[in-house]
């Protein structure tokens, strides 16, 4: 148990329950850390994959409520089992053995304590390869601090910078002011730096992933800008094309129900040419819905793009 849920303030919600007794804030966890599952994956951009795919452990709960998460099982559908810090650094070890070359915390915001504490046990039983935090960008900057010598790599989300969208579709409307107070600090925390290998794999620095949204073009414009004027040569900047109308039960908020077409896609490539964004990555258009996760399944992933560890509960 850490000091840090007895009342926690571990993130923008500020919450002030006790999670060591078993209270429950926004995320919906105790101070218990559990996970939907641990794989291999190797659908992250080439510096977080590489040639042996990213280690990712998708961390049960989220501080935020994103109205067509894809990972909602997990995020918001409390699909998990709690892990120790020695099952933790078992969980790594395996992970590192098959070659991953870095290892993927998923949407940890809301457990940084336990975290920490596992990620201290792995490297003490072994542990030599890059740690990656991979956010929604809505952390706090106390749990980043606290972070500060664990984590090599940061991945957080700059889903918008308008406080509308952010409170119907994320459930918070302050996102915009603290996610952009968080990469600021990230990018203070580490700076670029990469292995002179095939695919310049990353190993220290921070990627920043925007997502897309169908019909809403102008939040993308908002957040180039913003990265253009405080990110250029600071970080990468990951576009993303895949949104995908994902409908959650008992959602009562009405999302895009279509992808990007493909005159919003070339508009957003005349963006980046636009502001001159050049340094990071941005994907194909992807349309349809076979590559969405079921972390009902042992793999929620196909195949070819994961290899399950931990599903379910126990080790595979």
């Amino acid at each position: 148990m850490s000091v840090h849920y007895e009342n926690c303030l571990l993130c923008p919600r500020l919450c002030g329950v006790n999670r060591n007794r078993g209270g429950r804030g926004f995320c919906g966890e105790t101070s218990d850390l559990r996970i939907g599952f641990a794989g291999i994956h190797r659908g992250e951009e080439p510096p977080l994959a590489g040639s042996g795919g990213s280690g990712t452990i998708f961390v049960t709960g989220c501080n935020l409520g994103c109205v067509f998460c894809q990972n909602y099982q997990v995020s918001q559908g409390g699909l998990g089992a709690p892990v120790s810090p020695k099952e933790f650094t078992e969980i790594c070890l395996i992970l590192q053995g098959k070659g991953v070359i870095n290892i993927n915390i998923v949407t940890g915001s809301h457990a940084g304590p336990a975290l920490a504490e596992g990620i201290v046990a792995a490297r003490k039983g072994g542990l030599s390869i890059p740690v990656l935090w991979n956010s929604s960008g809505y952390d706090g900057l106390e749990t980043l601090e606290l972070l500060e010598d664990i984590v090599d790599v940061y991945l957080p989300d700059l889903k918008t910078l308008d406080s509308g969208f952010a409170g119907e579709f994320y459930k918070a409307p302050d996102y915009p002011e603290h996610a952009a107070a968080a990469i600021l600090k990230m990018m203070e925390l580490k700076t670029l730096s990469f292995n002179q290998d095939q695919n310049r794999t990353m190993t220290s620095g921070v990627m920043i992933r925007h997502l897309v949204i169908p019909g809403r073009l102008d939040l993308t414009r908002g957040v180039l800008q913003w990265y253009t004027e405080h990110c250029k040569g600071r970080a990468l900047l990951s576009l993303m094309t895949q949104y995908t109308p994902v409908y959650i039960p008992g959602r009562n908020v009405k999302i895009p129900g279509r992808f990007l077409s493909m005159s919003e896609y070339e508009a957003v490539l005349k963006m980046l040419s636009e502001f001159g964004i050049d340094d990071g990555f941005c994907q194909e258009l992807v349309t349809g819905t076979d590559w969405l996760p079921d972390f009902n399944r042992r793999n929620p992933f196909s195949s070819g793009l994961s290899e399950p560890v931990w599903s379910n509960g126990k080790l595979l």
